[in-house]
């Protein structure tokens, strides 16, 4: 009889470390990858040489938008299939990544998160970890397949509903059923080797290691420079919205310098974002008033 792992009685995460212990390469297929809950599994991949037969293949198959407008693309007739070209998919492909890329905004970052990240991209460089996502139709299978040199039980499924995270391997309750069966463990092999194997079974290990390259988990130290421009940037974004978004009536126009004309269009951003402002003027003026400081010059 299969066992059963619910994550209540029975966790999936240590039955799967266990057999992944005693394997020389696994397939994987998830609806969703989370690649903070890499970490989970990391280091047991990490003891295998990398490229075909020593190697983990990812094949995620489910994420959130924009990703419907690429598997739209996708299942499109055979006819209108061949009006696909390269430029189009990598457009998908790079708005895909951006969904990968939101991943790590959310959270507060941690040691431990950024020395997983560090490895899960070396893994991935190193081609010890492939990641290809399917996009004929939408896919929300959740299934490991562990291989072993083992002539009685050489094939261990995991089959359920399990996604590639923290939450889905231990925490929150699932139903998942391990299958040691030969023949049911080959016919989900031939399952998974016809998805993984399909024309529309795009490899996104690139984008997914440049994703992490580029994140707060990079091993490259930025220079405080870039650190400085880079805040500098998004803390006048909103003033260069204001710049942009609204106009001054030309009969204030002409009796306001620059400056304030810009000051005007920014208050107008504040106030229909947020309903209201405060000119630091006046704050400045009620603590001259006060004896608190020089006097300033204030249009009238």
């Amino acid at each position: 009889m299969p066992r059963i792992f619910d994550n209540i009685e029975l966790e999936l995460l240590p039955a799967l470390r266990a057999t992944l212990d005693v394997a020389g390469r696994c397939d994987f297929c998830v609806g969703y990858f989370n690649l903070r809950g890499w970490k989970s599994i990391d280091d047991l991949v990490e003891h295998w040489q990398g490229g075909p037969g020593k190697q983990c293949r990812l094949l995620v198959g489910m994420q959130r938008p924009p990703q419907e407008e690429l598997r739209a693309v996708f299942s499109l007739t055979k006819a209108e299939e061949e009006q696909l070209d390269n430029q189009t998919i990598a457009r998908l492909k790079k708005r895909l990544a951006e969904d990968f890329r939101d991943q790590l905004t959310f959270g507060v970052p941690t040691n431990v998160d950024e020395a997983g990240l560090r490895r899960l991209a070396a893994q991935l460089r190193e081609g010890k970890l492939v990641v290809k996502l399917f996009l004929r139709h939408t896919l929300h299978a959740k299934l490991y397949l562990l291989f072993r040199t083992d002539p009685i039980n050489p094939i261990i499924g995991y089959l359920g509903s399990s996604n590639l995270t923290f939450s889905g391997l231990s925490n929150q309750g699932e139903l998942n059923l391990d299958v040691l069966d030969h023949d049911a463990a080959n016919k989900l092999v031939r399952w998974f080797e016809d998805r993984w194997n399909d024309r529309w079974c795009v490899d996104i290990t690139a984008e997914l290691l440049k994703v992490v390259n580029e994140s707060w988990a990079r091993e490259e130290v930025l220079p405080p420079y870039q650190i400085y421009v880079k805040m500098a940037y998004h803390l006048a974004q909103e003033a260069r919205a204001g710049l942009s978004e609204f106009r001054i009536p030309p009969e204030f126009g002409k009796r306001l310098f620059d400056y304030q004309v810009a000051a005007v269009k920014i208050a107008a951003h504040h106030l229909n974002k947020r309903g209201g402002c405060v000119d630091r003027r006046c704050r400045r003026a009620g603590k001259d008033a006060h004896g608190d400081g020089p006097g300033e010059n204030l249009p009238g």
